[in-house]
């Protein structure tokens, strides 16, 4: 029997004095059986950075052509590819024949760092790719936001994310691996 995905209700009021972007959106994200706490923070956290009225949320891990969250414009085409986690190059690559702008948002601590050191030279070569990084204590305050019901507050500025539910709160300072144009 296959196991069925969690879902996960989130109210995000989301404050971006770096954009200007200010926006309540009420989400409800799936967790694949494979995914972990940490790569669905990550994926919310990309939504946060992000945010949108066009940004959705991908089929998720079990589907090749599509990243974990795109926007497209109006038309159809889409503007933005985002990507969690430690993707191979020849996705991103494929990504970026798709999309105007590619951007991954790296996890994994020692794997992440692992993988940078390997991939950095080719992923160089992808114009319009830009990597963030975040370390394992970031993660590690991420995942202790999980819960199947979140009511989060997230305040961007100056490149820091504060992120709470109103007990707990996490200081997110992603690390920019390699820049592409403004979000």
């Amino acid at each position: 029997m296959a196991l069925k995905s969690t879902v996960y209700k989130v109210a995000l009021g989301i404050s971006d004095l770096d954009r200007p972007y200010y926006a309540e959106h009420v989400l409800t994200l799936a967790r694949h059986p494979s995914e972990t706490d940490e790569r669905l923070m990550v994926r919310l956290l990309a939504f946060a950075l992000f945010a949108d009225e066009r940004l959705e949320f991908g089929r998720g891990i079990s589907a090749d052509d599509e990243p974990a969250l795109w926007r497209k414009s109006y038309s159809g085409e889409i503007d933005l590819w985002i990507e969690v986690g430690q993707p191979e190059e020849r996705l991103l690559r494929r990504a970026a024949g798709r999309a105007a702008k590619v951007v991954v948002l790296a996890y994994g601590g020692r794997s992440m760092d692992a993988w940078w050191l390997r991939e950095a030279n080719a992923l160089a070569k992808i114009g319009r790719l830009s990597v963030l990084a975040l370390d394992e204590a970031q993660c590690d305050a991420l995942k202790a936001l999980a819960n199947r019901a979140m009511n989060l507050q997230c305040t961007i500025q100056d490149g820091q994310v504060w992120l709470t539910d109103g007990v707990q709160t996490a200081l997110i300072e992603p690390r920019e691996l390699q820049a592409v144009g403004a979000r």
